[in-house]
């Protein structure tokens, strides 16, 4: 896989050993403006700050979206850092201060909370009326599932949202409290790889909207359909296909914002992350690179379990004067520096020639990357931050 001109000149002037995220921000907004293009006319599209919360990322991501999602009062001060125009704040566990700072930043910013529960919108009740430029939509674990991925959220046992059978005395609970319920919250999946399904997903949720606002007397102005869009690390041509979301059956009345939240499909193309192999070895049989970096920077290939692909990156100089050790036409497991067996970030993996200095790079690891991994375990520097 060839790297972008941009990235190894990035790469050329990192301090040795080379350990390194590289986020870039024009492929960031390049990522929205497709996103945008692909959704039905007229659609929210907001960035799932969850997936990647670096600054310089937000930032591009709150100029280019329409709004941002947040799940936790960091994630909403980052996005009130951001200038963000709109924010969604959702999450199963906000405190009361959360949902205090939730209440105080809607005197200034456009904001929907996403209420998880009947206890949630107590708490919130309790906080006074709210500004009228903040919404209040229900997060609901639907009877049904949604389009397959690597995790389900709805029509299954999670923590997540209010179970459809108890919507009925939630929102009449919402009422009785003097909170106006502007529609639903309905994210189902992570990582689909099936655009016609999740297409298909999206009209019915807009459908069951209609008819459960008809019945318990919500004046329906708001479905959000969560993320879901998914990216197939192991597997790029399987990835989701824009092309193929087919709004055909879709049924959105005039009036009703239909809002989607994506965070790994518009995040995971912005980043690389590079290591230098500090050495070769050889034990029982397999050749192992080990790398200045590992699963403590990068973690989602352990703990989904999957090699994650790279680029091999040359790199000539070699200063020492002892000889510099070298594989070629065998296959290799690519571990870290951490004091585990499963601090690892590829498996037998064939190589064509790999040598002690030279660099790998990991693409698409611009969303659950850094921000999901273990910093502090054994407490190596950080890998450096650079942003193009």
């Amino acid at each position: 896989m060839s790297l972008p001109d941009q990235v190894l000149s990035a790469l050329a002037s990192t301090e040795r050993p080379v350990c390194a995220y590289i986020y870039d921000t024009g492929v960031a907004r390049d990522r929205v403006a497709a996103v945008r293009a692909a959704l039905p006319p007229g659609a929210t599209l907001y960035y799932a700050v969850k997936a990647n919360g670096h600054p310089a990322l937000v930032g591009a991501y709150a100029d280019t979206a329409d709004g941002l999602e947040v799940a936790s009062g960091g994630e909403l001060a980052l996005a009130l850092d951001a200038g963000a125009r709109r924010i969604a704040f959702g999450g199963p566990a906000k405190t009361p201060a959360e949902l205090s700072a939730a209440h105080e930043a809607a005197r200034t910013t456009d904001l929907t909370l996403h209420v998880e529960s009947a206890l949630e919108l107590r708490r919130l009740g309790a906080l006074g009326p709210l500004p009228s430029s903040a919404r209040v939509a229900l997060r609901v674990n639907r009877a049904v599932a949604g389009p397959a991925g690597s995790h389900a959220m709805t029509g299954t046992p999670t923590p997540f949202g209010i179970d459809e059978t108890q919507l009925a005395s939630v929102a009449s609970l919402a009422a009785s409290l003097g909170v106006p319920v502007c529609g639903f919250h309905l994210h189902a999946v992570s990582n689909s790889l099936d655009a016609p399904a999740y297409a298909a997903f999206a009209a019915d949720a807009v459908a069951w909207s209609r008819r459960t606002a008809a019945e318990l007397g919500i004046d329906l102005r708001y479905v959000n359909v969560g993320g879901g869009f998914g990216i197939s690390y192991d597997d790029p041509g399987r990835s989701f296909d824009l092309t193929a979301l087919d709004w055909s059956a879709l049924d959105l009345p005039d009036g009703v914002e239909l809002a989607f939240e994506p965070g790994r499909f518009l995040a995971a193309p912005a980043g690389w992350y590079a290591a230098e192999v500090l050495d070769l070895k050889r034990t029982h049989g397999r050749w192992f690179a080990v790398l200045r970096g590992g699963t403590h920077h990068f973690r989602l290939p352990a703990a989904w379990g999957y090699s994650h692909p790279f680029t091999v990156v040359r790199v000539d100089d070699w200063p020492h004067p002892w000889e510099r050790p070298e594989i070629s036409g065998v296959e290799v497991d690519v571990v870290g520096e951490l004091c585990t067996p499963r601090d690892v970030l590829a498996r037998r993996t064939p190589i064509d020639r790999l040598r002690v200095g030279d660099l790998l790079v990991f693409g698409q690891t611009g969303a659950y990357g850094w921000d999901i991994s273990h910093h502090e375990f054994l407490r190596h520097p950080h890998p450096d931050v650079i942003v193009l």
